[in-house]
């Protein structure tokens, strides 16, 4: 049975940083796309960040490029989401995304295996 475990989330002020770990099991996804996504109350989930199997590519929301990095670490089984300068409107909860199926990119990607999430809360 496939698990996708979430942790890192947590309170943090403006302008903090956090790093959310997934790790995964049940199955080895080093030859597949991984990523994170993200739903904040009242809103529908939505794209954050991806990686594709080796790290070499990375694809992120324009919400949160050049304050997230995503990176992986296939040994582990291990995706993580370094947030860097975290705003109000970043508050969510967070999921990871494992197999994505991407296209030409990730962006809209379908996603066969989901984590059950970690909040993500940022206080002004």
């Amino acid at each position: 049975q496939v698990q996708l475990v979430e942790s890192g989330g947590g309170l943090v002020q403006a302008g903090g940083s956090l790093r959310l770990s997934c790790a995964a099991s049940g199955r080895t996804f080093s030859s597949s796309a991984m990523g994170w996504f993200r739903q904040a109350p009242g809103k529908e989930r939505e794209f954050v960040a991806a990686i594709n199997w080796s790290g070499g590519v990375t694809y992120y929301a324009n919400s949160v490029k050049g304050r997230f990095t995503i990176s992986r670490d296939n040994a582990k089984n291990t995706v993580y989401l370094r947030m860097s300068n975290l705003k109000p409107g970043d508050t969510a909860v967070y999921y990871c995304a494992a197999d994505l199926q991407c296209g030409a990119s990730c962006f809209d990607a379908a996603v066969n295996y989901w984590g059950q999430g970690t909040q993500v809360t940022v206080s002004s």
